[in-house]
């Protein structure tokens, strides 16, 4: 993981997200991504015990934890983007569709 960094700090420039990037578990987690918008952990790249300790510190301050299985470039661009579409997106809005009637012919007919 540590030589791809420079690769995952690219890719998230090129989105417009800024980066932090942690390859151990450090004492001082609970500070660095205390601020953060949201938490990405590569789970087949770090141990159970500190995924466990991200989600952990991150659910308790309301930080939104994205959890993916691959650990390439491309994984983290599908998950910046879900990100993006998830919190920078407004929601849908869904115009009013009018009810329909089926007459005993076939025929339809607004209601």
């Amino acid at each position: 993981m540590d030589r791809l960094e420079p690769h995952y700090i690219d890719e998230a420039r090129k989105l417009g997200v800024k980066s932090k990037i942690f390859s151990s578990l450090a004492a001082d987690l609970g500070r660095r991504i205390q601020n953060s918008e949201a938490l990405v952990v590569f789970t087949s790249k770090v141990s159970h015990q500190a995924r466990h300790r991200a989600v952990g510190i991150a659910k308790s301050r309301s930080v939104p934890v994205y959890q993916c299985n691959q650990c390439g470039v491309c994984a983290l661009r599908k998950c910046l983007n879900g990100l993006r579409e998830a919190v920078l997106e407004a929601p849908l809005i869904v115009p009013h569709v009018p009810k329909v009637k089926r007459s005993a012919f076939g025929n339809v007919s607004p209601s």
